[in-house]
Order: C-alpha cells, then structure tokens, then sequence
C-alpha cells in the first residue's frame, strides 16, 4: 500500500499546469486552470530535485516548492463547495461515506493480504 502523499503526487505529476491566480468565486474554468497551475508548478519541481535524495523527499520538496498554488487551489475549491446543497442529510451522507472509505480501505487490504 502507497502513502497518501505519495499517491497524490503521482496523480498530480500525472495531469497539467503555472503561476496561482487570486481566488474569489471561481468558477470551473477557474478552478481547472488553478488545478492545471498547481500541476504543472509540481512538475517542474519534480525535475530539478537533487538526485541523491529519495524518493519521498523529492515529493515533500515539490510540494513545499508548490504550496502557494496548492493553497490557492483549495481555497477556489471550497468557495466553489460552498454554493452547493449542505443539509445536514448531505453532510451526514459525506461524512458517512468518509468514516467507511476510511475504516473499510484497511481491512479490505487486510483481508487482500490474507488471502495471498
């Protein structure tokens, strides 16, 4: 099983993108192009890494490098969020279906494990 951190980096690294707009409102094309910044911003990181460093550390310092485009993305994601419906039902069902990835995911891989 991957770390968490290692597998958004590698979904990240995977897509595309440059330099954090300001955020107020964003709207789709907003946030695919801060998502595309973001991106891109980890990339280029990624390639000027020293080479004796591993692996994870790469990753953290390309991350570190990126954290303004990060911030700017999250923070249009969650203005974006904000308009959507949140009844307590939505959030109970969100929070629901979170404990149960959480929860569910470890023992799945368990069970995986065993049974090899």
């Amino acid at each position: 099983m991957r770390p968490p951190m290692l597998s958004l980096v590698l979904v990240l690294l995977s897509t595309g993108s440059q330099a954090a707009p300001a955020v107020s409102g964003a709207t789709r094309d907003e946030l695919q192009r801060l998502e595309q910044a973001w991106h891109r911003c980890l990339r280029e990181a990624m390639t000027h890494q020293p080479t004796g460093q591993s692996r994870a550390g790469n990753q953290r310092n390309a991350l570190d490098e990126c954290q303004d485009h990060e911030n700017a993305y999250v923070a249009a994601a969650m203005v974006d969020g904000a308009g959507r419906d949140r009844s307590l039902s939505s959030q109970a069902l969100s929070w629901a279906a979170s404990v149960a990835t959480s929860v569910l995911a470890p023992i799945t891989d368990w069970i995986g494990r065993l049974k090899r």
